[in-house]
């Protein structure tokens, strides 16, 4: 009977000891092909607390570790699963055993389960495969050959650079026209106007420059005597910083004088964004308030010194402007009469070899980035990170105050190889939002920047994750306000709604850009969303 009890417990105990096993061991497939890769995982069961440590080698046993993947951590009601995977492979066909690998867990080490891989080679049929005659020995020439026809080259493009420089030398020297130095600010903007009327714009239909040009003139007027930010800031922005120094420096300015200058400015900006033509009469009656506006406004100008000595000053500082302007187109001129020269023939030279290569290419080349931008999170691959923006910068204020959080990221510029913006934003109040109509917003919103002749076309797009969102793509033509060149590029919007919330991409790349096309491809591939937290 005694003998019948310890064989009982002993059974019993080492069932226990099984049932107990710490680490769970795995495979996807007992039976692989030479190079394939199969998984070997390991699992094991622990509180928050328990610390476990799996090892980290380059092989195991006689199988190559092709890849280590990082710990996945579970949590299953009270206890945590930590799941260790090992990509491994083999690249001689027979039988291997995967030994038994050591755990850590806490302070004590545990051994994981051993386990059996077949490795078969691969069945070739030579009876299907084609054959074909030995081919014949290719003579490769001596690279010693072409050493003439590169130093044929050098000399050819020497030349060419000498007579650029020789062509650079006679522009430099030839007459200048005398640059007008203006005495004061005041003198310099009414000296602009009369010769704005010179230009006949209006006989000509142009009213966009027109009123353009004399908004400008007013503007550097203003930031030249009054010293705030005319050129950059809106109209609004500009009235109230107007009203502001007004009262720091007791200007006295009226407040008809203030509405009139109020309605010239959105007289130009209706003529320049909505293509707003106003009659003859009023455009007569804007170029004289304006005038009268700038003389006003040197009028009020407190003197705080001596006439003299503020048209001394000026001069002086206009004199150093000329002389920087003058060295600085003398330095460019010399750069691309120099180097530009050197290197696009040289390019043209040896067989039209691109040596400035494709931005977007090089782009798609990189180490792509995976992060998660704004709230509701956007999860994305991208060539660079993208930088955060100040979103009060970017949004009228009337949107901004509807919104309760909005963030906004971008890489690149509307006017570069290659943009990308993604940008999330929650509303205060809940609010059903019409995806189509928030895709026509964005797409004026584009307008605004300089955006013209837009070929919309409109579909769902679908995350690899079963979200549904919209998506508008086409054509457009990018008008850079500087240079005034168009540049045609190719864009895809893509939006979506989430519990009152918004998550946007847009991307854009040169029309025709191979590269632009496969970048934008793998980024809304990459597409995950989070869900917006409350």
């Amino acid at each position: 009977m005694s003998k019948q009890l310890y064989i009982f417990l002993f059974l019993l105990m080492t069932a226990l000891g099984f049932a107990q096993q710490p680490v769970q061991t795995s495979v996807d497939s007992t039976k692989i092909k030479i190079g394939s890769q199969f998984n070997l995982t390991l699992k094991v069961k622990g509180t928050k607390q328990t610390r476990v440590a799996f090892p980290e080698t380059k092989s195991i046993g006689q199988l190559e570790v092709l890849e280590s993947y990082p710990v996945d951590t579970i949590k299953k009601e009270t206890q945590y699963e930590f799941i260790k995977k090992y990509g491994l492979t083999q690249f001689d066909s027979g039988r291997y055993v995967i030994p038994r690998i050591p755990v850590l867990i806490g302070n004590r080490q545990f051994l994981s389960d051993s386990a059996v891989i077949e490795v078969n080679n691969v069945v070739v049929d030579t009876l299907k495969q084609k054959m074909y005659d030995i081919k014949p020995i290719v003579e490769v020439k001596d690279p010693s050959s072409n050493f003439w026809w590169y130093l044929l080259g050098i000399v050819v493009l020497c030349g060419l650079g000498f007579l650029g420089y020789l062509l650079y030398k006679r522009y430099q020297n030839r007459p200048k026209e005398e640059e007008v130095i203006y005495a004061s600010p005041i003198e310099k903007a009414t000296s602009l106007l009369q010769n704005l009327e010179k230009k006949s714009l209006l006989e000509q239909g142009d009213v966009k420059s027109y009123y353009s040009e004399m908004t400008d003139i007013t503007r550097t007027y203003i930031e030249e005597t009054v010293q705030i930010p005319a050129m950059e800031s809106t109209t609004d922005e500009l009235l109230e910083a107007m009203k502001k120094a007004s009262m720091k420096k007791k200007m006295g300015i009226r407040q008809e004088t203030m509405e009139t200058f109020e309605k010239i400015l959105k007289n130009a900006d209706l003529v320049k964004f909505a293509k707003s033509k106003p009659m003859d009469f009023e455009i007569s009656e804007d170029r004289k308030n304006i005038e009268k506006i700038i003389l006003t406004i040197d009028k009020a100008l407190p003197k705080e010194i001596e006439e003299d000595e503020t048209d001394s000053d000026y001069a002086r500082q206009q004199e150093e402007l000329k002389r920087r302007k003058i060295k600085k187109r003398n330095a460019a001129i010399g750069f691309v009469a120099g180097f530009t020269i050197f290197f696009i023939l040289g390019s043209i030279f040896f067989n039209g070899i691109n040596l400035f290569g494709s931005s977007t290419e090089a782009l798609h080349e990189k180490d792509w980035i995976t992060s998660e931008y704004g709230n509701p999170g956007i999860i994305i691959s991208t060539p660079e990170v993208l930088k955060r923006k100040d979103a009060e910068k970017e949004v009228p204020k009337t949107v901004m105050a509807m919104v309760k959080e909005m963030q906004i990221f971008e890489f690149g510029g509307y006017f570069d190889e290659y943009y990308i913006a993604v940008s999330t934003l929650k509303y205060k109040k809940e609010t059903q939002i019409d995806l189509d109509k928030a895709l026509e917003g964005g797409l004026q919103a584009m307008e605004l920047k300089g955006a013209q002749d837009i070929i919309v076309k409109t579909e769902d797009f679908n995350t690899g994750e079963g979200l549904s969102g919209r998506k508008a793509y086409g054509t457009m033509n990018m008008l850079d306000g500087i240079s005034k060149k168009s540049t045609k590029v190719y864009y895809e919007f893509v939006m979506f709604s989430q519990d009152g919330g918004l998550q946007q991409i847009l991307t854009m790349y040169k029309e025709g850009d191979e590269f632009g096309q496969k970048i934008t491809a793998r980024i809304l591939e990459s597409v995950e969303l989070r869900k917006a937290a409350p």
